[in-house]
């Protein structure tokens, strides 16, 4: 497990009302409804991550994130990892 995901995982944990389903969740684990994030909290979790790593999310990129692993794939993509 790379840093970008345990960081990632950690953003998404913040706005999850049982944290043990972020816990537990892989790459391929939904957003929304395996770790049962409210879609309204995608905004919140984009500016953490845009604040943290010193990128721009633009919507295109917002619109292909769905599962933990789209999450950590747009961060290495927008920062050059």
């Amino acid at each position: 497990m790379d840093n970008v995901f345990k960081e990632v995982k950690e953003i998404i944990r913040k706005y999850a009302f049982d944290k043990k389903l972020v816990d537990e969740a892989t790459e391929k684990s939904r957003i929304i409804a395996d770790m049962k994030i409210n879609s309204a909290r995608i905004v919140d979790i984009v500016l953490d991550i845009e604040e943290k790593y010193g990128i721009d999310v633009d919507d295109k990129s917002i619109q292909k994130i769905h599962t933990l692993g789209d999450a950590v794939a747009v961060v290495k993509e927008k920062s050059g990892n």
